[in-house]
């Protein structure tokens, strides 16, 4: 991928979002930026501990500040960057606000619904398809998830999810 400057600059104000809420709130380290062309609209980072709501998700809490900013809810002429590999959920509401592109950092193959679990965009009748660039900040955003999960483990060792088979 060919990424700008500024793509370099708006995912690190993500990361640095999503690295900020992990230590003040405890949420999972995940950041989120809207910009249109090369200006910053909207920042935000998970949001599911402090509001006590599952689809407080980075991407939703970003989508909805940039739509007030802006006054509208298609945001055709903007690039939403996400540190981690949006969901179904995000990914449903990233078709709706009909992005113009998705760049993300670090794929998630457990859940991640543009190409690490499952790829929604290739599903055929959707009425908007966004570009998706991944791999910006690969490392770094892999790393802020790594490091607060076995931080967690460590702190909880006896604590483990039932998994379905």
């Amino acid at each position: 991928m060919n990424f700008t400057n500024f793509d370099y600059i708006a995912m690190t104000m993500a990361l640095l979002a999503a690295r900020e809420s992990a230590e003040k709130y405890g949420e999972v380290p995940i950041g989120a930026l809207v910009a249109r062309g090369e200006e910053f609209i909207a920042l935000a980072a998970n949001q599911k501990e402090q509001e006590k709501c599952a689809t407080r998700h980075a991407e939703i809490v970003v989508t909805e500040a940039a739509s007030a900013i802006l006054g509208r809810w298609r945001l055709i002429d903007c690039t939403l960057y996400v540190t981690l590999e949006p969901c179904i959920m995000c990914a449903g509401a990233i078709i709706q606000a009909r992005y113009k592109r998705i760049v993300f950092g670090t794929k998630d193959l457990k859940a991640g619904a543009m190409g690490g679990f499952c790829n929604i965009l290739a599903l055929p009748g959707l009425n908007h398809y966004p570009v998706i660039e991944k791999g910006l900040l690969e490392e770094e955003c892999a790393k802020e998830l790594k490091d607060f999960f076995l931080a967690r483990r460590q702190l909880h060792p006896a604590k483990k999810c039932a998994r379905r088979p």
